[in-house]
């Protein structure tokens, strides 16, 4: 009888328990908890991506066409940098570029998801009465860092301290939910694997985190609150749920950025499609993976066991998928070009940036990157300028000088948001290398917008001039002049290639080419000193027109060579 009383006592608290429920005190817990864990996972990554972005940026530069290479950098370069947009936003960066095709690119998209994995591996471990000594340790580092590099891997320890942390209070807000029932039996309902996809996916679309949403999963888990059926189908639901992000990120972006977040979301849908038919072979398999706990029973048996389950279940999932899809990445990037055409010609046509991404202006080493992107994009418009501007200047009328002075708006425009740009990156914390690369950026963003300056008023300027004082340029001269025009733009091309490629060479065969053009120069003015004594009708003028538009072409190298220059110096000084 004794043992009933006991029994009926017991079965009053909980009920009690129950009915007493403090909502106010778990809501404030939970979501103060997952406060702490968001707060310490952008801390962490934030640190990650200043720390190496630069080594993980060159990293995936050095790519080769192996796609299981690119599946095993994409999967290291995202682990380290704990963000695969930023993985994304790089590959954009590369294809742009030319340095990376979009076939090549799918292996890399691939790898980005398995290192999201490390996120869930990390947090499954129980580590979290280690979170103030982290916390600590890190604010100690930030407080008497002496340079930039300690006081980054500072507030690394201390991102890692806060996600730890953030668990350990979710965690503890959770507790009493194991004896609420209603709770639990909602919990029970998530095994219902529809149901499950669906919660997760809203939730994770909401926070715009995957990784809060699988460290909610894990902390629930941690108390026996998830079975591990219902913990893989939320894990399914927060997979889909992050390519909503990607989408969102990549709207109003380049082509590239598109088609990168349609393949991103193809292989999650069509994964999770998948899986989720075979959620219980997955359940076995996690379960064979992982760890076992005897001597547990019940509710602490699966508070032990289900968190590192579940966080295996998310790593099976995303590697096999990986090496499911990576066979067929040649068929995948050509379906994704169908889905996302290029733009119509007209659509191009629009005056705007096509790589300047505000979300990475707080890591600047990628924000950089970005604007050495647009920089090219501009170089490309004065270097179609360049091209237009010399048919107009000796034989062409008034209307084609006219298209080639409209031409330079684009140019002033891009060089407007470039600038601006690039005074929103050096208001943020930049290291001394970081600033000497902006005010190179800025230089050669200036020397490029001098030669559209050029070719817009002066070029134009002596079109006009020749038509008004009718003037004839004989067909010696213009020889002259167009091989002088065609040295100049295989200069210009070769500096645009060194400030894409950071291509010493590029750079170096610029500045080699002052001796031949100092020869061109000769010949011409010796060629012109000859024409002056011809008798011709205004031979004058002529003279006058000729030798000044051999000058702006000069004046064009004198810029081109500057940026040339800058490319150069900046790669000698990276390299002591």
């Amino acid at each position: 009888m004794p043992t009933v009383g006991l029994q009926v006592a017991a079965q009053t608290v909980a009920q009690e328990t129950t009915n007493d429920l403090a909502v106010g005190t778990l809501l404030i817990g939970l979501f103060g908890g997952l406060a702490l864990f968001l707060f310490g996972m952008e801390q962490m990554a934030t640190s990650l991506k200043a720390v190496a972005g630069e080594r993980m940026k060159s990293t995936l530069a050095r790519l080769t066409d192996n796609r299981f290479m690119g599946v095993i950098t994409g999967a290291g370069v995202t682990a380290i940098i704990q963000s695969s947009s930023v993985t994304t936003v790089l590959i954009v960066g590369f294809i742009s570029a030319g340095l990376m095709s979009f076939t090549q690119s799918i292996g890399v998209i691939l790898g980005a998801d398995i290192g999201t994995t490390i996120t869930a591996q990390i947090i499954a471990f129980k580590v979290t009465k280690y979170a103030l000594a982290l916390v600590a340790a890190g604010f100690a580092a930030l407080f008497f860092a002496k340079t930039e590099r300690f006081r980054l891997q500072g507030g690394l320890v201390m991102g890692l301290g806060l996600v730890f942390f953030g668990m350990a209070v979710m965690g503890e807000a959770m507790e009493p939910l194991r004896s609420y029932e209603p709770f639990l039996d909602l919990m029970g309902n998530m095994e219902n694997p529809l149901l499950g996809i669906i919660v997760a996916a809203t939730f994770t679309a909401l926070v715009q985190s995957s990784s809060a949403t699988i460290g909610i999963i894990i902390v629930m888990a941690g108390q026996g609150l998830v079975s591990l059926p219902a913990g893989i189908a939320l894990l399914l639901g927060a997979n889909i749920g992050t390519t909503i992000t990607a989408m969102l990120a990549s709207i109003g972006r380049p082509r590239e950025a598109l088609r990168s977040a349609v393949a991103h979301v193809l292989f999650k849908v069509v994964g999770v499609i998948i899986w989720v038919f075979v959620i219980d072979q997955l359940a076995s398999l996690s379960t064979w993976l992982s760890p076992g706990a005897p001597g547990l029973t019940g509710i602490d048996l699966a508070a032990a066991e289900t968190p590192r389950q579940i966080a295996n279940a998310h790593t099976i999932f995303n590697v096999i998928n990986t090496f499911l899809f990576l066979p067929f990445a040649a068929q995948f990037a050509r379906l994704i070009e169908r889905i996302v055409p290029d733009r119509p010609l007209e659509e191009e046509a629009v005056i705007r940036a096509k790589y300047l991404t505000a979300d990475l202006i707080s890591t600047p080493t990628l924000a950089l990157d970005r604007a050495r992107l647009e920089i090219l994009h501009m170089g490309n418009r004065v270097r179609d300028m360049y091209a237009l501007s010399l048919p107009a200047l000796i034989r062409g009328s008034h209307a084609e000088l006219n298209e080639v002075e409209a031409s330079d708006d684009a140019i002033d425009a891009l060089h407007g948001q470039i600038i601006e740009y690039l005074g929103d990156i050096s208001k943020t914390k930049l290291t001394n290398r970081e600033t000497e690369e902006l005010l190179r950026l800025m230089e050669a963003t200036n020397d490029i917008e001098n030669i559209g300056d050029i070719l817009e008023t002066n070029l134009v300027q002596l079109g006009r001039e020749r038509i008004g004082s009718n003037v004839l340029i004989s067909d010696e001269t213009e020889a002259v002049i167009t091989e002088y025009h065609e040295v100049v733009g295989r200069a210009l091309d070769a500096a645009l290639q060194a400030v894409a490629q950071r291509s010493v060479e590029a750079g170096q065969s610029v500045i080699a080419m002052k001796q031949q053009i100092n020869q061109l120069g000769d010949s011409a003015a010796i060629h012109q000193a000859r024409r002056l004594v011809a008798t011709e009708p205004n031979r004058l003028p002529a003279y006058k027109i000729e030798m000044d538009i051999l000058a702006n072409l000069k004046r064009i190298y004198y810029f081109t060579k500057r940026l040339a220059r800058i490319v150069v110096s900046a790669e000698e000084s990276r390299g002591e």
